[in-house]
């Protein structure tokens, strides 16, 4: 089904929202889809989590309208079919996984069953762990699976992988596959863009608490113009910054990479003076590159 096609099941219409003099929403509109995974970017302080809590009810718009399922975010029948993981969480560190499970279970109408919910969540070998004793990475799952264990048909992540290693991260993303497979909805806040372009449908970019570009993550990619260039070269980074064209550089590890609007007539450069260049490779431009154009440009507007 096209992304215009899909039914709007929560959204956000001219939102504001202040915390004393600090402006964190002006005037948002968002909407939220069935069967999407939303990913909502931005730097610290863009609004990202104020906008999570006015979709859980656990805040109250300034002025506009936050509705969920057809209802006020707090409403009873809103909340029953919602769920969140949240940055600061906290349960019982005695409790058992699968006790924790059935705990958390026997406060919504329709669970799921407990088995299924540790399926989901790659749990199976560890529901008699108590939760004190999982490492870090174990946590986060379970706090995962204590946030689809009332089968909610829209879930929100908050910030779900931070503090995790590269292994850890792509286990939960390949719960969240799993979980977003059964036909149900995910808001994902992230500070992680590979995060975001790997799971998200769509993406709304937040900046200084106003919405200022929203698309898949290739359509957001898109409104950068420009060519990722990396190689090996004995040039200094500065003498590679004064060929036309090259919009920055940098080198890590003896790694050069370039940023440039045009990346063949760079490249004819860089050959001509060195001709020793190795490990050469040309991509287009990253979901980082788009983030960081976009907010430096409103930044500057």
């Amino acid at each position: 089904m096209a992304e215009n096609q899909r039914e709007v099941i929560a959204e956000l219409k001219d939102v504001w929202k202040s915390y004393g003099d600090l402006m964190a929403l002006c005037g948002l509109d968002l909407e939220i889809r069935a069967g999407e995974v939303l990913s909502i970017l931005g730097p610290n302080g863009a609004g990202k989590t104020t906008t999570v809590n006015l979709l859980l009810g656990l805040a109250k718009p300034l002025q506009g309208s936050v509705r969920v399922f057809g209802c006020a975010a707090d409403h009873p029948k809103s909340r029953a079919r919602v769920g969140a993981m949240l940055q600061i969480s906290a349960v019982p560190q005695t409790l058992r996984v699968a006790e924790l499970v059935e705990l958390f279970s026997s406060y919504y109408p329709n669970p799921l069953a407990a088995k299924e919910t540790l399926r989901i969540a790659g749990l199976q070998e560890l529901e008699k762990r108590p939760f004190g004793e999982l490492s870090g990475g174990q946590r986060q799952r379970v706090l995962f699976a204590l946030s689809i264990c009332g089968d909610p048909e829209l879930l929100y992540l908050d910030e779900p992988t931070t503090g995790l290693d590269v292994e850890a991260r792509r286990g939960l993303w390949q719960q969240i596959r799993t979980f977003v497979e059964r036909g149900r909805s995910v808001v994902l806040t992230t500070h992680y863009l590979e995060e975001a372009d790997a799971l998200a449908d769509r993406i709304v970019l937040l900046n200084e608490g106003r919405s200022i570009a929203e698309g898949s993550p290739t359509m957001i990619k898109a409104r950068v113009t420009g060519r990722r260039i990396r190689c090996r070269t004995r040039l200094h980074t500065s003498e590679i910054d004064g060929i036309p064209g090259v919009k920055s550089v940098s080198s890590e590890d003896g790694l050069v990479e370039i940023l440039t609007s045009r990346a063949e007539p760079v490249v004819r450069e860089l050959l001509m003076r060195d001709s020793d260049l190795s490990d050469l490779e040309v991509i287009g431009a990253a979901l980082d590159d788009a983030f960081l154009a976009l907010t430096t440009k409103q930044e500057a507007a």
